[in-house]
């Protein structure tokens, strides 16, 4: 007898009191678990109506196909062929599979690309919007004040004065704002007589071991580069001015990037912080400088846009009244601001000077502006009447940084063929630096804040003490260009020189100081 489901003979046959059909044990109990019924008759049937039909042990035939050895080779081979085929069959599915999976993947590639674009689109368009809404025109309550009629840095059209020759006229340099210099002057004067070397001052021993110690990709990779640097040294704040037209605030304690500023149109050439407040400034390859004023919520909103310029502003510098600002342009000019109203307050132009500014600086006291040029000449002016005091020659190439020491005595500059350090005393050259080959120009210099440390930046960054007219001025760190550029293009002393930030022609802010177990122990 055969099971009713299998047709073949059960080992544990059982029967059904319900229909008397015969079925393997097994299979009926799972049939009754899924369906509950008869798989014959289709009656309801449970595990209660099934009977076990007792049969005796008894040894089961082999079947005739497997009682001769023809019988099983063709067993065998039957074997074999059904195989062969399923390995056929899995080998197409598995094709298959691949396939599909293939397709699938291109199509989540495809997928992560639109997506991709449409992130940088919205990017790009969020960007856009902020910056119109930082160049709209203010209400018009606002827009009847003068600092407003101002605040894009330039007078309306209607209300713009011009000159003969078409020059813009400029309110000029008021005998108050001059009181005020003068007073500034005579202030930090006496201060610098009775100024000491700070004791926590990084000293020369502690310099000598300055390594790298952490770098931050602050700019674009399609637009590497950092063309300057200026540090916030109350708040250990670092800005640094890219390729890519943005400036970057960077938080050097908690390493994190404060704001990125987006707005000017080509590379950014010079960034300042204003020391007494929270205000950042600009200037850019754009003939644009900016006024960034810091809001409540913490990011920086452009204040104003300065067009006063034809041509690349290469230098920006705050003086030291924190209220007034000059900038240096190409364009043979240079203007000097007022900074609450944004306001070029006069705009100086030497009918015989042909050469473009490429870098200017404040002397400490606030009287003195040094201003490098295109032509290799270093020129300094009288801040009060606007006048070309001196004139310093003897550098090659145009000169890319201009640097005081705050003794108030001494001035470096650098230029294509090395640092040149002049007595402001005697107007001379007391010392020059040819540090490296001819086709590698000295791209920045710095004095520390205590006027001890002078770094220089080329090929590599090299700090030396500062000594005086005749006493050696010693190197005592030489610092590789980690960039892999060979071209270090600016560099900064921290608070009390306790690191040094370095920016190259790579994306990346290098800071040089310390390890923190010896930062510990030097403490």
């Amino acid at each position: 007898m055969n099971c009713s489901i299998s047709g073949e003979v059960p080992e544990e046959p059982v029967v059904s009191i319900k229909s008397g059909l015969l079925y393997e044990k097994r299979l009926i109990e799972r049939h009754i678990s899924d369906y509950g019924k008869c798989p014959v008759t289709g009656e309801e049937l449970t595990m209660d109506d099934i009977v076990p039909v007792k049969t005796g042990k008894i040894v089961k035939p082999r079947s005739l196909t497997a009682a001769s050895i023809p019988g099983m080779l063709g067993m065998f081979q039957n074997e074999w062929d059904a195989l062969m085929l399923s390995n056929f069959a899995l080998e197409q599915q598995l094709h298959t599979a691949r396939q599909e999976l293939s397709h699938a993947l291109y199509q989540h590639d495809a997928a992560c690309r639109v997506i991709a674009r449409l992130k940088k689109e919205r990017d790009e368009a969020r960007s856009l919007l902020a910056q119109a809404e930082r160049q709209a025109p203010l209400p018009a309550s606002a827009a009847t004040a003068d600092v407003s009629a101002l605040s894009n840095g330039k007078r309306a059209a209607e209300s713009e004065d011009v000159g003969p020759g078409g020059k813009r006229m400029r309110p000029g340099v008021s005998d108050s704002i001059i009181a005020e210099l003068t007073e500034c002057n005579a202030t930090l004067s006496q201060q610098r007589k009775k100024r000491q070397i700070p004791p926590t001052l990084v000293p020369i021993d502690a310099l000598e071991r300055y390594t790298q110690l952490s770098s931050h990709p602050l700019h674009k990779t399609n637009k590497p580069g950092i063309t300057s640097i200026d540090i916030n040294l109350s708040k250990d704040i670092v800005a640094t001015g890219g390729v890519d037209s943005n400036a970057v605030l960077f938080n050097r304690t908690s390493g994190e990037i404060l704001s990125t500023l987006s707005g000017h149109s080509k590379k950014v050439t010079s960034v300042k912080f204003v020391a007494s407040n929270d205000v950042f400034l600009s200037g850019s390859a754009d003939k644009t400088v900016r006024i960034w004023q810091r809001s409540e919520e913490g990011n920086y909103d452009c204040r104003h846009i300065l067009k006063d310029h034809t041509a690349e502003v290469q230098a920006v510098t705050v003086h030291a009244t924190n209220n007034y600002f000059v900038t240096a342009s190409l364009d043979t000019t240079w203007c000097f601001y007022d900074l609450s109203a944004g306001l070029c307050l006069t705009q100086v132009e030497d009918p015989s000077n042909s050469m473009g500014y490429t870098s200017a600086a404040f002397h400490p006291d606030g009287l003195i502006l040094g201003t490098g040029t295109t032509g290799a000449t270093v020129r300094i002016w009288d801040v009060k009447s606007r006048g070309n005091v001196a004139n310093f020659d003897g550098h090659t190439g145009a000169v890319t940084a201009i640097s005081f020491s705050e003794n108030g005595y001494f001035l470096a500059t650098a230029a294509h063929d090395g640092v040149k350090l002049w007595d402001l005393r005697k107007l001379k050259n007391f010392r020059s630096f040819e540090l490296y080959d001819q086709d590698t120009p000295t791209n920045s210099v710095d004095f520390d804040h205590s006027g001890s440390y002078l770094a220089i930046a080329g090929s590599d960054i090299r700090v030396y003490q500062v000594g005086s007219v005749k006493a050696e001025w010693n190197c005592i760190k030489t610092l590789p260009d980690l960039s892999g550029t060979g071209r270090a293009t600016s560099v900064k002393f921290g608070p009390d020189a306790r690191y040094l930030a370095v920016g190259s022609m790579d994306r990346n802010l290098r800071i040089f100081g310390l390890p923190e177990d010896d930062a510990s122990t030097e403490s």
